[in-house]
């Protein structure tokens, strides 16, 4: 089997006889329209809101798993790298983009199918292009009893790339990849390989027992680049008679500390169910407006007195605490006395919205009118009523506003409705360090980066959220004008420092951008050292999404860039 160097493409323009020949091959696979290497067709993938951008060799749409299996077939026998991806949303950590140059980009969405939902046991069968949207919608079309969980990243993202990537969400079912069984996944060799149960034609507990007999292998085919997967099981989330909203906030930054423990007790014994957010000022501002240019032109953050002025404005404290109660009447009312008793010793505000309450404030709203309190009330509607839909399994585009902080082009018309930062040439970068769920770790996390977000003139945007029982995953953006170089650059050099700082000290992030492949392996451990004797068992010839989480080869595809 041969392999063609990544940078023999990004150094040495493909012979066009090899290059139509190629692209001839992929067609006759998926059909003329689903391939292509023109410019215009590729661009997508050549569009970050990371500073880091590749460009891709061509693009392929497979429609079907043995469509993907004849892909992989082809680039066996012709030493073609593949990248593949579900929709290409991954925000701030690559989005459609491949960790190198010359890669050939295998983009599901045409695999959108809904294969298979069980209405008694609760749990669906998916392909990897299926939306947060089209899940919903399906589950609300046949009048289902059951929900999906959803993320902030938008209606139009993948449920299936996000589970790959480990990410999480809002409800009782956010930690995604605990609700997942079964899966298959398209291997190098060609072959099919169906984990847990699924591997027995006449297994029944192929979705519902996730770890089947023998080694337990779904988890290999997570952040890694070890196959392709086209099919998972998820759990779907019950319908709960009721839900209410909790919002608590604190005046004083270091007020968050006691909040974070006093919480962390309910999410150990089970009365926060769902993941708890805790987002700071910043992240609560930019959710509604972008950043104000004319208050404070030539800047890229906020002097402390207008940052202040739209705190007041908004009433907005130093921190939010967000999360969802479900269950029945008596479940809800049980947990928002919990939430009271345990807060009553620390300096936390705690409101509950039910949709009562929010249907009587969006009338206050309208009474208040155009006034500065009508605003304020319409504002605070707006976001009870996303919270809402996104806690009855509902995706709601909003949340992406943030993504918009420094855009010079402000949000686009009609926003969020087809949002797309990456198209859009907004500028951000993610970091997400993992950390003990105490509230001196979460001060302490916050001294080690505010420093250097300042040091480099950005605003720290951040939030905390309670992914498990004992851990905060945090994530810390970096918002950038991407049309000012200089800013650009003091973006990159932000990044990495604080990268590099939190790495050091022991916050390890739970995922990284295509940026920092390279870096996750600083001292050649024993632990990536057998991950890369795993690739090289399944993937000899290396061809199925090169560097990706896999920091040897990225080291040499980042230095081809560069190059």
């Amino acid at each position: 089997m041969r392999i063609i160097e990544e940078q023999k493409f990004r150094h040495e323009a493909p012979d066009p006889a090899w290059r139509r020949g190629v692209l001839a091959a992929l067609r006759a696979i998926v059909g003329a329209s689903y391939a292509s290497d023109d410019p215009a067709a590729l661009r997508r993938y050549t569009c970050s809101t990371a500073a880091r951008a590749t460009t891709p060799l061509a693009v392929v749409h497979p429609g079907s798993q043995a469509e993907v299996v004849a892909l992989v077939r082809l680039a066996g026998e012709r030493g073609l790298p593949l990248y593949p991806l579900s929709t290409g949303r991954n925000w701030g950590y690559g989005d459609a983009c491949a960790v190198g140059d010359a890669q050939l980009i295998v983009d599901l969405g045409r695999m959108n199918r809904i294969i298979e939902v069980d209405a008694e046991l609760g749990y669906a069968v998916i392909e990897p292009g299926v939306t947060q949207q089209q899940l919903s919608d399906y589950l609300s079309s046949e009048q289902l009893d059951w929900w999906i969980d959803c993320t902030g990243a938008g209606p139009d993202t993948s449920f299936m790339g996000n589970i790959l990537e480990r990410g999480f969400g809002h409800s009782p079912y956010g930690d995604r990849l605990q609700h997942v069984s079964g899966m298959q996944v398209v291997l190098a060799s060609g072959e099919v390989l169906a984990t847990g149960f699924g591997h027995y034609p006449q297994a029944r507990a192929t979705h519902l027992f996730p770890y089947g007999v023998g080694p337990f292998l779904d988890g290999m085919f997570t952040q890694s680049n070890f196959g392709i997967v086209t099919r998972i099981g998820i759990w779907l989330q019950p319908a709960a008679d009721c839900v209410n909203h909790f919002l608590c906030t604190v005046s004083e930054h270091e007020e968050i500390g006691p909040v974070v423990d006093a919480l962390r007790a309910l999410r150990m014994n089970g009365t926060l169910r769902s993941i708890v957010h805790i987002g700071n000022d910043m992240r609560v501002i930019s959710g509604g407006r972008v950043f104000p240019r004319t208050e404070a032109p030539d800047q890229s953050c906020l002097p402390p007195g207008l940052r202040s002025t739209l705190r007041e404005a908004a009433a907005i404290s130093a921190w939010t605490v967000s999360g969802a109660l479900h269950g029945s009447v008596a479940q809800v009312a049980a947990a928002r006395a919990a939430i009271r008793a345990a807060l009553r010793g620390t300096r936390a505000r705690t409101a509950f919205l039910s949709e009562r309450t929010l249907r009587w404030g969006g009338v206050l709203a309208r009474l208040l009118g155009a006034s500065r309190a009508g605003l304020r009330q319409r504002a605070q509607v707006c976001l009870g009523e996303a919270l809402f839909a996104m806690n009855r399994g509902k995706p709601n585009g909003r949340f992406l506003a943030g993504a918009y902080w420094r855009r010079r082009g402000a949000l686009p018309a009609g926003f969020p409705h087809k949002a797309d930062p990456a198209q859009d040439n907004c500028g951000m970068f993610w970091i997400s360090p993992v950390l003990p769920m105490r509230g001196q770790d979460v001060l302490d996390l916050h001294a080690l980066v505010e420093p250097l977000f300042a040091a480099h003139g950005f605003d720290l945007f951040v939030t905390f959220s309670m992914i498990n029982e004992r851990a905060l995953g945090a994530v810390l953006t970096i918002a950038y004008d991407k049309e000012d170089a200089a800013e650009v650059v003091r973006a990159r050099e932000c990044y990495q420092a604080v990268f590099d700082s939190v790495m050091e000290a022991g916050y390890i992030p739970y995922r990284v951008g295509n940026q920092s492949m390279a870096a996750l392996d600083p001292a050649g451990d024993v632990y990536w050292t057998t991950v890369a004797r795993i690739k090289a068992a399944l993937d000899p010839a290396g061809m199925i999404a090169p560097g990706r989480y896999e920091p040897g080869r990225a080291k040499g595809l980042v230095a081809a860039g560069a190059g």
